[in-house]
Order: C-alpha cells, then structure tokens, then sequence
C-alpha cells in the first residue's frame, strides 16, 4: 500500500535530536481545517495533532507538542508549532517506531489522513486485544500488542476518580475475551473486583463467572511457614530490642531444627531456614517460651538467654490471641508441607474451579501484615514459574492494585520484603514467564526500580505535579510531550505509551460491562433523599467478628 499524497501545511525550519519545529501555512491561504491534520474538526497545529514530515522514500510522524505564533518581518502573525518525532512510515505504509534518518529544514510538513492513522493502529492489532478508541477520531479502534503488554510489565497510573479500577477492569475483560486461556492474579485490596455477599446479597465479580475465581485471604490462608527468616524476623522481633541480635541469631537455629526435623518423612534433601516447608507454631513457642525461662542447677542459676526473648513472646501471643491474624497464625487448611501443592494451583487458577483470572480479596487483612502478605503472593507467583519447566507455555500476569500501599519508594524495613519480591518480579520476571501490572494513585510513592521496569504505561488523570514529574522521568524522551494533556483528561481517558502501542496516544478506554464494585458514591443524592436505614447493631457485630 503507497503513502497517499498528503496536503502541505507546513515547513521545518528547526531540528534537534529530541524535537522538530516547524512553519505552519496560515489558514487564509492554505488547506481546510478539518480534519486535515490528524485530529477531526481541528485547527492546523492542533496540540496532540499528528502530522508527518515528508521524505525522499519515507514520511516522519509527529506529533504536535506545542502550537504558538510570532511576528513576521512584516508583523504578521506565523503560526508555529514545536513537534515531537514518533516513527517513520514506509513507503508502503508500514509505521515503525524510532527514527532512522532526522529530516532536514525545509522538508515539508503533511497532514496525515483518517486512513493512515487507522491502518498505523490496525496494524498493531495483535491479537484482536482492543482497549478503546482514539479520542479524536472515534471510529480509529486502539488496540494493544498483547505479547509486549503482558510480558514486558505496564503501569496503570492515575489520581483517586479518575477511572484506574474501570481501566483495569476493561483490559481483563477485554483479554478474556481475546485470549480466553490467560491467567492473570489480582490483589484486590478493596475488595472492588471478587464476588462476594453482603447482608444476604450477592454482588457478582466484574469478571464471567466461568472465568474467575474470588477467594477471601481469610479462607486461601498465607500461613506463618511460608514466611521467609526475615519475613518471620520483621514479624516477631523489635529491631529497637536490646537484645534483638540474640533473638535473631535463636530464632536461625530453631527453625532450623524444628523444618528437617518436622519434615524428614518426605526426604526433601537440603532444607534452608528459608525452605517453604511446615513446622508447627506451637512447638516453635514453647521452645522460645523455654529458653526465656531457663535455668541450671535446680533453678539456682539462670541460663544466660533467661529473659531474653520477653518482648518476641509479647508479640507472638498478641498475634495469636487475635482472630483477625488466625490466617497467618493458626491455618486450618494449610497444615502440612504438602498442602502448598493446593496453595499454589489456587493462587494461579489451577485449583478447583479452576479460573484464569483469580481475585485475591486482601481488603480484610490487618494493615500491618498486608505487606507481608503481598510478599508471600509475589515471591509464590515468581517461584511458580521459576520451577516449572514448562513456564514459557503458561505465562502469568500479576495486578498490583493500590501498589503505593506495599511496594514504597523509600526504604522502610515494614515493606522490605514486599518491595523484593515484586523487584525481582520486575527485574527478572519476563524471562520466566510473570509479567506485572503496578497500578497506583500516587505514582511518586512507588518504587523506581519497579516503575522503571516498565515498558508500557496507561496515565489517566494526574494533577499532582510531583507525580507528573516522577512518571515523566520514567518514560521515553520521545514520549514526554505527551504529559501536557495530563491534568485535562476526563475520566476514563487516557495517555498510552511504551512499547504495547504504535506511538503514543491519547485515547478512551472502553467502558467496563459490568463495571467494577467501585463506583463514585452519590453524596447529593443520599444527603437530598436519605438512604437505606443503617444498623449499627449489625455495624459494631461486624465490627467484633471482623466480618465486611
């Protein structure tokens, strides 16, 4: 297919290595206006306009950063415009990103037509994943490369309302429907994507019910033995303890013993203090609980770790006295080594029912072991694939809802595991098979190591102007002009970038059908008419038996 003959609307009268600017034709003397430069209905030099630079054998695509004028030498008024380089189109018609040759001043500016724009994003197609339609031309479909969307880790990124959970939503139905034999992992931290009932109604996943499968923290259980030696240090010893180096040191060669010793039936070889096998907490406490009251020559002398562990014995009874941590604490289910065989098919979809989309309900779990909670999903999710021989014919893809609250920037040792574990998705997880999504509202509170990872990013509305600043820094040169439209964008619109599209674009995601549990609440409504009567009986009874 040849290049179609483009109107001239322009000049290049500048060139640098990261933009171009150009001399546009005054709309007295040149083309119509309409529809001519890549956006329906726009003046020439429209910002987020695409227009192409006219080579020998070749077309320059661009797209419009900045659009001003200045004053001739007669006074005139000159419309200019500042455009950033996207890709080249062949002579064929064929788009590839990355610029091979820079034009030159004086090469011609062109308008670039509704057909060529379609068949750009047509041709990315692969494999029918369609996420929305271009903002400016609505009959223009967007649609994602699967292959580099899934594997090459994405960020969802967008400030509160302005429609992250409706964007997720919309992608995984949307590659339910194109690839129907997906397996994806979302943490749901709020409890806006599982099926679940709530006084006597039941509210349905987002997802096709054949499809999905919701499981509540409480009733999956992440048990205390799959914590790892650090995990299980963070959770028990105050590092501000005197005596927290003693702690840290007994605690080694206890688990050591009570893991080779609980587990020599199945001859598993070379077990670590970090071997996901079981011990029991029981056994594991009145060990602690010995050692802190022992003494020597009838209870005359007293052993020199006598007392030492009263703050660690403070701690583990805390967490076992209360119900909230029974999923960690005391599992029922997860009472065996070989019950991680169970854990793990559940977590991926292989489990009965088995799903390609399982939602992991986290909205219960206290705050303060959420992170270490999120570990142990990341670090399964990486250990599944990292063993399985056969990871490249099924790769996974792990949701990161509300990522700030668990995979920080800063360094905190409340968070050091779970920023591990999703870094090492991050850094090596595409070589296995795991591909990751960070969705956050706070972008600048999310680790740079895993943003930085990212090939692709989805940006919805983002005002805050330090997480403008932190995301910009993260995407390519060529695509940072794009930003501009940020703090403008209505809901559900949004930036694409990376390597899962063409070029960048500006674009409406497809409405979610049906939408997620997270719709905006009607306060004039409620406030104007009242709602339903509300129990506070039943609230506090809630409340006591930690049920949501």
């Amino acid at each position: 297919m040849q290049i179609e003959q483009n109107i001239r609307i322009g000049v290049l009268v500048d060139v640098t290595g990261e933009y171009l600017t150009a001399r546009l034709v005054s709309e007295s003397n040149g083309p119509p206006s309409d529809g001519s430069p890549g956006v329906k209905g726009a003046k020439i030099g429209q910002v987020g306009s695409y227009l192409a630079v006219k080579q020998s054998d070749l077309q320059t695509l661009v797209m419009v950063e900045r659009s001003y004028s200045v004053a001739d030498r007669q006074g005139h008024a000159v419309q200019m415009a500042r455009l950033v380089p996207l890709g080249e189109l062949s002579r064929q018609g064929v788009f590839t990103k990355g610029i091979s040759r820079f034009p030159n001043i004086g090469d011609e500016i062109q308008a670039i037509s509704h057909e060529q724009l379609e068949r750009i994003f047509s041709a990315h197609s692969e494999p029918a994943y369609k996420i929305g339609h271009l903002t400016s031309f609505e009959s223009i479909d967007v649609h994602l490369d699967a292959s580099s969307f899934f594997g090459r880790h994405v960020a969802i990124l967008g400030q509160s309302g302005s429609g992250k959970s409706w964007t997720v939503t919309s992608l995984i139905q949307s590659a339910l429907r194109s690839m129907p034999k997906a397996h994806m992992v979302l943490l749901d931290m709020h409890g806006e994507y599982s099926a679940k009932e709530v006084d006597g109604v039941a509210i349905s996943s987002p997802f096709p019910p054949n499809q999905v499968r919701s499981l509540n923290a409480h009733d999956v259980e992440f048990p205390y033995w799959l914590l790892t030696y650090a995990e299980l240090c963070d959770l028990i010893i105050d590092p501000a303890d005197e005596n927290a180096s003693i702690q840290v040191s007994f605690l080694r060669s206890i688990l050591m013993s009570l893991k080779r010793e609980t587990n020599k039936h199945l001859e598993l070889g070379h077990i670590t203090v970090d071997s996901p096998v079981y011990y029991s907490m029981e056994e594991f406490t009145e060990l602690i609980k010995q050692t802190n009251s022992e003494t020597t020559n009838f209870g005359k002398t007293v052993s020199p770790l006598n007392g030492k562990f009263n703050q660690v014995l403070v701690r583990l009874y805390s967490m076992l006295n209360d119900t909230r941590y029974d999923f960690l604490m005391k599992p029922r289910i997860r009472t065996s080594t070989e019950s991680l065989t169970d854990m793990m098919k559940d977590i991926v979809g292989l489990g009965e029912p088995k799903a390609n989309v399982t939602v992991l309900d986290l909205s219960a779990v206290p705050f303060d072991v959420v992170p270490m909670v999120t570990a142990q999903i990341g670090r399964l999710t990486y250990e599944f694939n990292f063993w399985n021989p056969l990871c490249r014919e099924f790769p996974i893809f792990l949701i990161c809802e509300e990522a700030h609250e668990y995979i920080p920037r800063e360094e905190n040792p409340r968070f050091r595991e779970a920023r591990r574990a999703m870094e090492r998705i991050s850094k090596n997880g595409r070589k296995y098979g795991i591909g990751l999504c960070v969705v956050s509202q706070r972008p600048h509170d999310v680790s740079e190591t895993v943003l930085a990872q990212c090939s692709s990013y989805i940006c919805l509305r983002i005002s805050n102007p330090q997480d403008q600043e932190y995301v910009r820094s993260m995407v390519p040169e060529a695509a940072r002009g794009t930003f501009a439209a940020l703090t403008s964008l209505s809901k559900g619109e949004a930036v694409a970038l990376g390597e899962a599209v063409p070029m960048p674009v500006v674009f409406k995601v497809d409405m979610p059908d049906p939408p997620p549990n997270s719709t905006d609440i009607d306060y004039a409504g409620k406030w104007s008419e009242g709602g339903k009567e509300i129990s506070v009986e039943k609230l506090v009874s809630n409340w006591h038996r930690q049920i949501r």
